[in-house]
């Protein structure tokens, strides 16, 4: 159905609350914690044939490479959240190397949503300047607790082989530190757990009371 004057677009003007932080430092946990809608940005990765898809020296996809990823669509889907409240967004799926299907997300009542991955710092600044930005956190742990979690979670979700898990996380272990520094440096603010979640509820009761 169209949008017209008898049949105004839902509006929302909820905003976005980006979760960074390195590869299993927690950000989809977090998330699914706070009880708010949640964007997940891995969505939006490129497919494993497409020819702009970075290589490491090895030749093998960079998958931690922000050239990996569709950060137009990303910003297109948090725009059309915060104007309309809804979005049909990709569902990826990463054994696949592949978009598998989409799905409607809805925001509801809720005065803020996330989106949350590895690349959600790489957006904070046009975020902000497009006025869609709540909050932008960057979760940190011990770097062997994250490498830990990052392993446990690829395994069992089957993610990739097991060789490729091992070189991918003992080169993300050895980079934690310059990932952390850099998406600091990019606007999001450095925490653990705990902070992020008392964040993540003063964004939302404030989205809740500008909304009304």
């Amino acid at each position: 159905m169209s949008d017209s004057p008898m049949n105004p677009a839902p509006t929302s003007h909820a905003r976005v609350i980006l979760i960074s932080g390195p590869s299993g430092s927690g950000k989809s946990s977090l998330a699914e914690r706070s009880g708010l809608p949640v964007l997940q940005l891995d969505d939006f990765y490129k497919d494993g044939d497409d020819p702009t898809l970075p290589r490491l020296p090895d030749g093998a996809v960079d998958w931690d490479s922000p050239l990996a990823w569709h950060r137009d669509q990303a910003i297109a889907a948090i725009r059309t959240l915060h104007e309309r409240g809804r979005a049909e967004v990709p569902v990826y799926s990463i054994p696949d190397n592949g978009r598998v299907g989409t799905h409607t997300l809805e925001l509801g009542e809720a005065g803020a949503f996330i989106a949350e991955g590895i690349f959600a710092a790489e957006i904070v600044a046009e975020c902000r300047e497009q006025g869609l930005l709540s909050d932008a956190l960057c979760l940190r742990n011990g770097a062997l607790t994250t490498a830990w979690r990052r392993l446990r979670r690829d395994v069992r979700e089957g993610r990739k082989s097991l060789p490729v898990l091992l070189r991918r996380g003992a080169r993300l272990m050895r980079a934690e530190r310059s990932i952390v520094d850099r998406q600091v440096s990019l606007g999001s603010y450095a925490c653990a757990g705990p902070e992020a979640e008392r964040r993540i509820r003063v964004a939302d009761r404030a989205g809740r009371f500008t909304t009304v």
